[in-house]
């Protein structure tokens, strides 16, 4: 005879749909939703990491963890092989914390992607909670994060900014026509104290071999600190004569 389960369905069966049926499916489900919804945050901001990252790290999250649920059921025997599923909520911690530290540079004196790598590991548990039957943390958690991405940079920028936080400023103009001078000088003009100045004479041959027409450009890099926004002070320098370009990155400005 074959056993039979309380619904009808043989008990073989059933045990072989374990960890496949609709449920499972919805666990996976709520996890793309929710992690592509973060990911659709991150790529209408242009960042490295985006909606195909986030939805994928989501999923991949989820499905480890349904696989740590139900995956091993066929092997499990009563007080002869016991298996610890929450074991693989902890590789996925390691795992995505190692890809989140891929996002993170250094490019000259700023760090990016710090909000990024952090929206990634969220974005892993968000999905280890919806595959665990969690919903309801998943969502919430889900919340958060658009409270603190969207929400937090807009009050931020009514905090008392720090006066002795150091921005750089690059600024590029031609060689020879004695601007430098007037840059400083706009800058100390501007309530701004200069920590440091270093330039830097840019090539002008091309990676073919051509040699550009006209005069060589330099740029300078200013280290600066002050109680104004820093986009102020490269706002007034992009005004000044024959300044070709200003790049200023904020101390006090919300990484990204």
């Amino acid at each position: 005879m074959i056993p039979v389960s309380a619904a009808g369905a043989p008990v073989a069966v059933a045990r072989a749909l374990n960890g496949q049926g609709w449920k499972q499916v919805g666990e996976l489900g709520l996890a793309l939703v929710l992690s592509a919804s973060i990911g659709l945050e991150r790529e209408i901001r242009q960042k490295n990491a985006g909606l195909r990252t986030h939805t994928l790290v989501g999923v991949g999250a989820a499905l480890f963890m349904l696989i740590s649920k139900y995956g091993f059921t066929d092997v499990l025997e009563p007080r002869l092989v016991v298996l610890d599923p929450s074991r693989m909520a902890a590789q996925i911690v390691t795992g995505v914390g190692f890809l989140g530290a891929g996002l993170i540079f250094v490019r000259r004196d700023s760090v990016r992607g710090l909000t990024t790598a952090a929206a990634i590991w969220v974005t892993a548990g968000v999905g280890s909670a919806a595959a665990a039957g969690l919903p309801v943390l998943a969502v919430l958690t889900t919340g958060i994060y658009f409270l603190v991405a969207v929400a937090f940079p807009v009050g931020a920028r009514h905090l008392p900014r720090s006066a002795t936080a150091v921005s750089a400023v690059r600024v590029r103009y031609p060689d020879g026509h004695g601007i430098l001078r007037e840059v400083l000088r706009a800058t100390t003009a501007g309530g701004f104290a200069i920590n440091d100045v270093a330039t830097e004479t840019l090539s002008r041959t091309q990676p073919g071999g051509e040699v550009l027409a006209g005069p060589a450009m330099v740029e300078v890099t200013l280290h600066v600190h002050g109680r104004r926004p820093v986009t102020e002070l490269a706002a007034a320098l992009s005004e000044l004569p024959d300044v070709e370009a200003v790049l200023a990155t904020d101390a006090n400005a919300a990484d990204e």
